[in-house]
């Protein structure tokens, strides 16, 4: 039996533990919310592979998991995540549910059938024989993911430098279902204007606006912008002034950034931090910088990918695609670490981060068998 066969057979139950985690809210913020998820996972992945589970205290999150099977010298990172974008009350709005051939729910997409789909794929290899013993296979899960591990990326970093290879479950590029090789890195600023107030009416020549002065700053800052080369820079948010009637006093933007190799990185990097006043009398306060390095496509990612286009054929009869994105993972650290990082290994489906995200319940065994047979062959 092959791979895609044997998880088929699981997938009465894979559905029932899918409802099961979807229907737990697992905010990132909700530290009590997600050590219950996590007790959750414990519990799931030691029963359907009788393998060792660690798990990590987190003080400010979650408390996070390495979910540990086999035992041999060559170590397999596969990086997932428990947290979702959703408050707390979500699940009662919109609980799970299934139509179409399709499952909904909170996080179904992004990543809580990703997580089974390893789960289950670990699973496959054993019952099939077929995880090799000179492998340890590491499901790490994190905790605070959906806004940027901030606790948790030196323990993924750490935990990825003793590894020879990291698989991300993050969903993969539609349509078609491609890996990702590359994703570019992200970096978020703050700018903050301080001007001078005064009445609009009776004397505004003596006020310096900080609102006039981000308006000339926030050119500036799109000028920045390279499509070509994968550049871009969005100021998100503005906020200032506390009245029509008056010269505004003080201004902030929120700057989002994205670029695609780290010279690019430190190129923008010294630009936004470089930034000066054009009225002689406001004063720029810049925080911020590059919060996530930008996942490349080395030599070794491609021949990472070369590996899994191998098992795509052989166990789905088809050929994975690959392609990059603009947005981020914990892969972004791993890669950046040099391990040869793959991502896009999850589910299939579509509106991450939407009400309206789902995955395509045919696909899982097909991801799940994808995933595994990559460990295997690795």
């Amino acid at each position: 039996m092959n791979l895609v066969s044997q998880i088929q057979c699981y997938m009465t139950e894979l559905l029932e533990h899918l409802e099961e985690s979807v229907n737990m809210d697992s905010p990132s913020a909700d530290k009590a919310l997600n050590d219950e998820m996590m007790a959750w996972y414990k519990h799931l992945f030691i029963q359907l592979t009788n393998g060792t589970v660690e798990r990590v205290p987190n003080d400010l999150y979650g408390d996070r998991l390495l979910c540990k099977l086999g035992e041999g010298s060559k170590r397999i990172l596969i990086v997932g995540h428990s947290d979702t974008v959703w408050l707390k009350g979500e699940v009662a709005r919109r609980p799970f549910s299934i139509s179409d051939n399709k499952a909904y729910g909170p996080g179904v997409y992004d990543m809580k059938a990703g997580v089974l789909q390893a789960m289950y794929g670990m699973k496959a290899l054993m019952d099939l024989g077929r995880l090799p013993k000179d492998k340890e296979v590491i499901l790490l899960i994190n905790s605070d993911e959906e806004i940027g591990s901030p606790t948790s990326r030196t323990w993924i970093e750490e935990e990825a430098k003793k590894c020879s290879a990291v698989l991300v479950l993050e969903p993969p590029m539609e349509p078609g279902g491609a890996l990702k090789t590359w994703r570019k890195g992200s970096g978020r600023f703050t700018l903050t204007v301080q001007g001078k107030s005064a009445h609009a009416g009776v004397n505004p020549q003596s006020g310096v606006s900080a609102i006039e002065e981000i308006s000339r700053q926030v050119l500036s800052l799109g000028a920045m912008n390279d499509y070509e080369v994968g550049t871009t820079v969005n100021v998100g948010v503005i906020k200032g002034g506390i009245g029509s009637n008056v010269v505004a006093a003080e201004a902030e933007a929120l700057i989002d950034v994205r670029v695609k190799t780290m010279e690019e990185a430190e190129r923008i990097n010294a630009l936004i931090h470089g930034l000066t006043s054009v009225h002689p009398e406001a004063i720029l306060t810049i925080t911020g910088g590059i919060t996530r390095p930008p996942m490349e496509r080395t030599d070794a990612i491609a021949e990472l990918y070369e590996l899994a286009k191998q098992v795509s054929l052989t166990e789905l009869g088809e050929e994975v695609q690959e392609m990059g994105t603009g947005g981020v993972s914990d892969g972004n650290f791993t890669a950046a670490c040099g391990i040869p990082t793959l991502d896009g290994l999850g589910a299939r489906g579509d509106y991450a981060h939407s009400p309206l995200e789902y995955v395509m319940i045919d696909e899982i065994p097909r991801r799940a068998a994808l995933l595994a047979g990559i460990v295997e062959k690795l």
